[in-house]
């Protein structure tokens, strides 16, 4: 039993009136949430842990490609020239993963612009998943080593970074689920705004 009505109801309302304040604002956040071993709630739009989970969806800035960003190019630029894959690519991952949010994190854990699962921290050289730098150079690794695995087939390889190389294989082809069939569609999509762009 809550014996402190009050405090819940006075978080709800500040809760309210602050996503009433983001709604009229030209920002656009996710809200984050997780309910601690006391019961107690806390929200963010910069989670810190895998604890948080997605509580409330920013809305998109514009229909289509929507809102997107030039301000991690030069670390794009960068990761791209030393891993040998296409700046357009790299782009279009990150705007698929996270839409240029650094402070991003997945339901499943995936951290950072590019989302990358804890696990692969130690193989990509990432120390800290959301500083950018590390998350765009780890991510760009990563499809290289995807690229050079499918053959240089970006289908294949963008089919690999959503569902695993494993899955791929397995199927001998883009994996019938529907997520990954729509995330390669999606970053495709993105890859030629982006080549198209420059």
């Amino acid at each position: 039993m809550n014996l402190y009505p009050w405090k819940m109801m006075s978080t709800i309302l500040l809760f309210l009136l602050f996503s009433l304040g983001l709604s009229s604002a030209a920002l656009y956040a996710d809200i984050y949430m997780y309910v601690d071993e006391n019961g107690v709630r806390h929200f963010s739009n910069v989670p810190t842990s895998g604890q948080f989970e997605v509580f409330l969806r920013d809305r998109k800035a514009r229909k289509g490609i929507g809102r997107s960003s030039t301000r991690f190019d030069p670390l794009i630029t960068s990761a791209s020239k030393k891993h040998r894959v296409a700046f357009p690519l790299v782009k279009a991952v990150i705007k698929a993963e996270s839409d240029f949010n650094p402070k991003a994190v997945s339901r499943k854990g995936a951290k950072g612009l590019m989302q990358i699962m804890p696990q692969n921290y130690r193989h990509l050289n990432i120390t800290n998943p959301f500083n950018p730098r590390e998350n765009i150079m780890g991510g760009t690794r990563y499809l290289r080593y995807l690229l050079d695995r499918f053959d240089g087939k970006i289908s294949l390889s963008l089919a690999a970074y959503n569902a695993g190389p494993e899955a791929v294989e397995r199927y001998q082809g883009i994996p019938p689920y529907k997520e990954t069939r729509n995330y390669v569609k999606k970053v495709l999509r993105y890859y030629r705004h982006f080549k198209n762009k420059g």
